[in-house]
Parts: structure tokens; sequence; C-alpha cells
């Protein structure tokens, strides 16, 4: 992948100062709100190239904080500043000024928002758009291959991310660069014949309809650690997303183990179908600190396998990279871009 960034995203930034009235006059700022972490950053034209330049930015716990309008009032207080615009990459989608996720912390109503916050405007856009916005600006640096290939620099490539649930995203290289949102997520589960069908069948109505999202995610993660130990009929001791993954890590729970190891398979065979379907030959990006801790447990495990196995179209698969991205403050930059690029 290009980069022309002009700051370095690998340690959260403190500001110094806004460099002049019109610096401040056109400030605004970006924030990334999930589940768990909201993550906001004042963003500037970099004065060079015109570019968002992020200089200041800080993660936020939602649970530690009663609204939005909260932590985006601490952090213009703590940085003393308070641009009049916002842009808000959010999971989910906006129905009548409310932003429609039942994963959030709280409730977000555009209107009450600028009240309560104190801002002029406000444009939302989801929350892997905003991700994929920032795909031309990953560097070597930035990436860990998971499966080998070579990255058509004309290709689609495909974002997917599980966190608090399952975002999938489409860049288009191109200028401008275009970006598809999808909720490639609610694809129905696809099970294999014998020990997959009977973990599936744990996870929801035998007939019934299960998403993908249902498992390749945080809460995901911990229902399929629940399915696992009643099929092996074992005890399901742990009961946090991160204590099962570390206990998988560790070797030492045999059904946090192999919990870890169905969901790369199901990953990697969610991956290689989004991928076919989307002719993604620039390859797959797997976003988010979760994924990050398992890089090399997806490489070495079956996830590959699972990826490549598709019938006649294997032979595109094997030639297409896919690597894993820390997710930081990647969804802030790819907001300010998409503002930016309006």
């Amino acid at each position: 992948m290009q980069t022309d960034r002009a700051t370095d995203l690998s340690e959260p930034i403190p500001i110094s100062r806004l460099d002049g009235r019109d610096s401040m006059a056109s400030s605004f700022l970006a924030a990334d709100v999930g589940g768990t972490h909201a993550r906001i950053g004042l963003v500037v034209p970099h004065a060079a190239t015109g570019r968002p330049d992020l200089i200041a930015y800080r993660t936020y716990r939602c649970a530690e904080y009663g609204s939005l309008a909260g932590i985006l009032g601490d952090f213009c207080r703590h940085h003393a500043v308070h641009p009049d615009a916002l842009v808000l990459a959010c999971a989910g989608f906006v129905d009548r000024g409310a932003v429609v996720n039942e994963n959030l912390a709280w409730p977000i109503t555009l209107e009450q928002l600028k009240a309560d916050a104190g801002f002029a405007s406000i444009d939302v856009l989801n929350d892997f758009e905003a991700f994929a916005h920032a795909v031309g600006h990953f560097g070597p640096r930035d990436a860990v291959s998971i499966v080998d290939g070579t990255a058509d620099p004309k290709g689609a490539v495909v974002v997917v991310g599980p966190g608090t649930g399952l975002g999938a995203a489409l860049w288009l290289p191109g200028r401008p660069v275009r970006v598809l949102h999808t909720e490639a997520g609610q694809m129905e589960l696809a099970a294999r014949p014998g020990i997959e069908q009977a973990i599936r069948a744990e996870l929801g109505p035998v007939d019934g309809y299960v998403s993908y999202e249902h498992v390749l995610s945080g809460p995901g993660l911990r229902r399929l650690y629940r399915a696992v130990a009643a099929v092996r009929c074992a005890h399901a001791s742990l009961a946090d997303p991160s204590e099962i993954t570390a206990a998988a890590l560790a070797g030492t729970d045999a059904v946090a183990m192999e919990t870890v190891d169905y969901f790369c398979r199901w990953l990697g065979a969610f991956c290689g179908d989004v991928a076919v379907a989307f002719n993604a030959s620039g390859g797959v990006c797997l976003a988010g600190g979760f994924l990050a801790r398992l890089a090399s447990v997806l490489r070495a495990g079956p996830f590959a396998e699972r990826f490549m196995d598709k019938g006649v179209m294997r032979s595109f698969l094997d030639s297409t990279p896919v690597f894993v991205v820390e997710h930081g403050q990647w969804g802030v930059l790819g907001a300010a871009n998409w503002r930016m690029s309006q």
C-alpha cells in the first residue's frame, strides 16, 4: 500500500499548538465511536499537502462516560479547543436523526449532540467506511501479513473488522478514491458437515438464521466458546473475550484453543467469500487490535486454507494477500479524509 502520511500514527499524539488563525478556523474534530472505545482527533489541513493532519488524539472507554457529548467535551477541555464541526464514524446507520446501533453504550441523537456539545455541523459515516478511507495511507510497517500474495495496485481492497460487531467495507482505487459500505457481516454463517454443524446448532435455531457477525465479533467469540463447550460437554469457565483469547494463546484452556481455531476457520471462510464477491484483487485488510493479537495464530492456523478453499476461485485467492492492521487512529484519519474529500 502507498503511504503519504505527514504524521506518525503509531503512538498517541499530544497537541502543541495550532499554527495560526487560519488553522484554527479550518480545524474540526473527527471521532471513531464503537461499542467499547471512542477515538477522538483534532484535525487541520496539512500546510504542504492539504491532506488531513491529526495534531491531537485520545482514546476513551465509552462505559466511563454518560454520553458522547461528555467525551467530546472532555477532549475539548483537555486541549483547550472547540472546533465548530464534527465528523462522526460510527457503526450502524442514521434513521430520522438518530444513530441506530444496539452495540453503543448510549443513544446518539444528532440534534441533541449538536446542542449538548456545541457543534454547528455534524457529518456521520459508517465506522468501517471511515477505516476504508485510510487504506491508501497504509505503509509496510503498518501491516502484518497473514496470507502472502501480490496485490493488484488497481484492485479493490476489502476491509473486515471483528469488534463489537463485524464491519466490512470495500476500497476502490482511483481519482477520487471510492469506498462502498457493506453489511457483509450479516450474511448467513456457513457451517460444514460434522463438528461445525454441531457447533452451529448450539449457536441458534437449527432451521433459523445465524449471521457471521453472531460468531465473528467480541461477543461472538464468547458465544462460540460456550457452544464449543456444550458440544464437548465441557465447563465454560471463561466469560470475557479477552480471557478466552489469552487462554487460547497460552494453551491453558482446551475449549478456548478450539474456540479460537473455529473462529479462525470461519473468519477465513468469510474473508474468502467477500474477496470473491467483490473481486478484491488488491487484498483483504483485517482491522483491529483484537485480530492483531491473533496474528500469529491466523498465519499459522487454518485461516489461510479456509480463505483459499473456494473451488475454481482458489487460483484467484492464492494470489490475494491478507494482512492485519492495528485499528488505532486509522478510523479517525479515514473519517477526516472522507470529510475533506466532500
